[in-house]
């Protein structure tokens, strides 16, 4: 996966939609708890149904590996079917690993060689050493935490009585990382006014940007914000659309509602 390929895939469909594989098996529809791997056949129906519409898929590692060994294999038959079927697809392993020397690499290998995702969330609070690791993959992405749409981002992530703030130096220390062209950031929905800041900081990089739809976040507001000439931005949505119905109709519904997001997007795209 490129940059450019990704740019491309985002003009093509008319969306920078990402959809959050956040399969929880106490709301996936209760018809499927009879499939032999009910996580798998939730998430193959749902990227059946919206891949027409979107261009990256996060499946968030925590959902998984609660369930154990059985819930690591459901993953690897998802990212399996996700690059098997849907190559040109970008794959975001949402694991928010960070550590540092050999542990880093062994979380690299894990998610970029054994699962073949083409991006990872990473942590930044331990430094350089807990994230360089992850840029010497050629054609995979980092994407740090820099500042995060909950609430207690506030905690940490910003602070208004200092000069600079704790994701402002993230992104200013990261960008001078050996192949820090390699580093996405994630950025909070609910953050916006915090956007234009960070734009001037990373005027190019991809920003991943959850909390639109249930979390609050507006569309509008980000796009205005955020976009760059190339895009440089994927919205996430995961309950919104994934949820979207929890009886048969469960894909149908999560298409129609990935399609109105498509249709929105649309709308902030130049040619």
């Amino acid at each position: 996966m490129t940059l450019d390929t990704l740019v491309s895939e985002i003009r093509k469909k008319r969306s920078f939609l990402c959809v959050g594989l956040d399969t929880d098996l106490t709301k996936i529809p209760e018809h499927l708890l009879i499939e032999d791997d009910p996580v798998f056949a939730f998430n193959k129906a749902i990227i059946d149904a919206t891949h027409t519409y979107c261009v990256a898929y996060k499946p968030n590692v925590a959902f998984y590996e609660a369930q154990g060994v059985n819930g690591w294999r459901s993953l690897e038959k998802t990212i399996g079917y996700l690059n098997h079927y849907y190559p040109k697809i970008f794959t975001i392993a949402d694991a928010k690993r960070g550590d540092i020397g050999n542990t880093a690499h062994q979380y690299a290998r894990a998610f970029f060689e054994d699962l073949d995702f083409d991006s990872i969330t990473v942590a930044p609070y331990m430094g350089k050493d807990s994230v360089e690791p992850f840029l010497t993959y050629e054609g995979k992405f980092t994407i740090l935490l820099a500042l995060t749409s909950n609430p207690g981002a506030f905690d940490f992530q910003v602070n208004e009585k200092e000069e600079e703030s704790l994701f402002e130096s993230v992104l200013k220390t990261s960008s001078e990382y050996t192949h820090a062209e390699r580093l996405m950031y994630v950025v909070g929905a609910t953050k916006t006014e915090y956007i234009k800041a960070i734009r001037r900081l990373v005027p190019d990089s991809f920003l991943l940007i959850p909390g639109v739809g249930a979390q609050g976040g507006d569309l509008k507001a980000v796009c205005e914000s955020a976009m760059t000439d190339q895009v440089g931005i994927l919205i996430n949505s995961s309950r919104g659309i994934i949820y979207a119905s929890r009886n048969t109709d469960y894909a149908e519904a999560a298409a129609a509602r990935a399609r109105a997001l498509q249709e929105e997007m649309a709308g902030f795209l130049t040619d």
